[in-house]
C-alpha cells in the first residue's frame, strides 16, 4: 500500500485532521522564512497530540548539522527530511554525528530532488539517503513532467502538485513508494480536514 505524507503541520487543528485520515508520516517545516515554518519549541507542543501510528517528519534545507540536532534535542521527530542542495557526504556526516548525539536512535533520513530534466534522477539514484523523494521543486503546488522518472529503481515518494483530484491518477501511472502533499490539502492557507480525508480516499481507496 501506497505510503502518505501530510507536510507542513502548524496547529493542533493540524493534528487532529491527520490523526482522523491517519496517513503514516506527518510533517514539520524548520526551515525559517518558508510559510509553513514552524518553531521547534511549538512543534513539539503540538506533536505530541500527533497519533503513535503517525511518524514525525522533520524538513530541512541547508541547514548546519548542529541546527539539525538541535531541533532533534527539542522535537521528538522519527525521520529528517533534508530538502536542499545536501550532499553524500553531509549525509554520512550527519548519520555520524546522530549516532554520537544520539546513541540507539535510529533515524530515517529522505533527501528531496528537484526534477526538471531526465538528469536530475541521478543523483537520485546515488543518494546514501534511505529514501528519496521526488520534487518540482518550485513551490506552489506545481507538478513535474512525470514522464521523466521513467523506470526510477529504487523506492520514491511523489511530490509537487498532488491534490486529491490527480494522486490516484500518479499512483496508478508511476507506483511510488509514497505521496507527499501539503498545499494541496489546504484552503486559504490552512489545513483544510475535507481535503486531507478525500486525498487519502484516492491515495488509499479506503477510509
Amino acid at each position: 500500500m501506497v505510503k502518505v505524507k501530510i507536510c507542513g503541520l502548524q496547529t493542533i487543528a493540524d493534528v487532529e485532521a491527520v490523526n482522523r485520515a491517519m496517513p503514516d508520516y506527518a510533517g514539520f517545516i524548520f526551515v525559517p522564512g518558508r510559510r509553513r515554518y514552524i518553531e521547534p519549541g511549538e512543534a513539539e507542543r503540538i506533536r505530541r497530540h500527533l497519533s503513535p501510528g503517525i511518524r514525525s517528519v522533520g524538513v530541512f534545507l541547508n541547514a548546519p548539522i548542529e541546527m539539525i540536532l538541535s531541533v532533534l534535542e527539542a522535537v521528538n521527530l522519527d525521520v529528517i527530511q533534508l530538502h536542499g542542495e545536501e550532499s553524500n557526504a553531509c549525509i554520512r556526516e550527519l548519520r555520524k554525528c546522530l549516532s554520537g548525539k544520539f546513541p540507539g536512535a535510529e533515524y530515517l533520513i529522505i533527501k528531496a530532488f528537484r526534477v526538471v530534466e531526465q538528469e536530475d534522477l541521478e543523483p537520485a539514484r546515488h543518494s546514501e539517503a534511505d529514501l528519496i523523494l521526488l520534487d518540482a521543486g518550485a513551490g506552489g503546488g506545481k507538478t513535474f513532467d512525470w514522464q521523466l522518472i521513467g523506470d526510477m529503481e529504487r523506492p520514491y515518494f511523489l511530490a509537487g502538485g498532488l491534490r486529491p483530484e490527480n494522486v490516484r491518477a500518479a499512483i496508478g501511472k508511476l507506483h511510488p513508494y509514497g505521496v507527499d502533499v501539503s498545499s494541496g490539502v489546504e484552503t486559504g492557507g490552512r489545513k483544510d480536514p475535507e481535503k486531507i480525508r478525500h486525498f487519502m480516499i484516492n491515495a488509499r481507496g479506503t477510509l
